[in-house]
């Protein structure tokens, strides 16, 4: 399993922005597919966005033109650009990974197979 390590996060206004960051374990990290997840109080985890090894990305619409995933590979590191937030964005926000290569995309949360600890974002209004 791949280790993931999330930073940022926090306390922010409506309208704010924060970038998260998740560094993983491994040697191959260019070849792992990448997502960001979010579960809000009541709800079901679900996509937020994802980047393929390839660099192809897959968003929620409720966070297209304002989310944006990136990814170093030299780094290790995914990225979650996050802007014009809303009260709605509220939620614990996970990073995910999968090693192994499937020939589909996007990919449903089942297919990910590796999960960070979480860390919670609020978005005052």
């Amino acid at each position: 399993q791949v280790q993931l390590v999330e930073s940022g996060g926090g306390l922010v206004q409506a309208g704010g922005s924060l970038r998260f960051s998740c560094a993983a374990s491994g040697r191959t990290f260019s070849s792992y597919a990448m997502g960001w997840y979010r579960q809000a109080p009541g709800k079901q985890r679900g996509l937020v966005a994802a980047i393929s090894r390839d660099g192809w990305t897959n968003y929620a619409d409720s966070v297209k033109g304002r989310f944006t995933i990136s990814r170093d590979n030299a780094k290790n590191t995914v990225y979650l650009q996050m802007n014009s937030l809303k009260p709605e964005d509220t939620a614990v926000y996970y990073c995910a990974a999968r090693q192994s290569y499937v020939r589909k995309w996007p990919l449903d949360l089942d297919d990910f197979g590796s999960w960070g600890q979480g860390t919670q974002v609020t978005v005052s209004s």
